[in-house]
């Protein structure tokens, strides 16, 4: 396969589910390049117009655009706040829109989100379903896993059967766009 796959949970958490979610699902890529990053590598200050006016272009906007720049696809991994996507987040969004109003850059991806709740993200996810299109999405495939705490067996994998293989036919669907 040798596809770069750039990775990562959105959520500022040393500790992020999604972060860790993120990267289960991506090990299940044989023989792709991994490139596994955190929201914490790219500190922005709060975005607003007059900051904006002072700095210009963020570095740490520019260097999340240039790792998807040379990826072949993405997973991405939603932690969700109230129903919406985690500020961190929207924060690296507004930023990396001032530079290219297309941050995705139309690569494939694989949405995700997990949340301890019964809705396991599904409130992030829907704003990204919607929205991810107006800013070079290609969102080819998704997954929301609720009650992420209780969804791993002992053996390290989803316990559910039916949750399995809803995850497998989704990765199916990303690695053919990929491929």
């Amino acid at each position: 396969m040798n596809k770069k796959i750039l990775v990562f949970g959105a959520s500022n958490s040393s500790t992020s589910i999604n972060q860790k979610f993120a990267m289960y699902v991506a090990q299940k890529l044989d023989g792709a390049e991994i490139h596994e990053v955190r929201i914490t590598d790219y500190e922005l200050p709060m975005f607003g117009v007059d900051l904006e006016k002072e700095v210009g272009r963020h570095p740490s906007a520019t260097k999340f655009l240039d790792h998807i720049s040379v990826c072949d696809g993405i997973i991405l991994s939603l932690a969700e706040h109230n129903s919406n996507y985690t500020a961190a987040f929207k924060n690296l969004i507004d930023w990396s829109s001032r530079i290219t109003g297309k941050i995705w850059q139309e690569k494939p991806m694989l949405a995700l989100s997990t949340s301890p709740g019964k809705r396991g993200g599904a409130g992030a996810m829907n704003i990204l379903l919607n929205t991810a299109k107006y800013m070079g999405g290609n969102i080819v495939a998704h997954f929301s896993l609720p009650a992420y705490n209780q969804a791993f067996g002992e053996d390290g994998h989803l316990a559910d059967e039916e949750q399995r293989e809803s995850l497998k036919a989704q990765l199916r669907i990303f690695k053919e766009q990929i491929s």
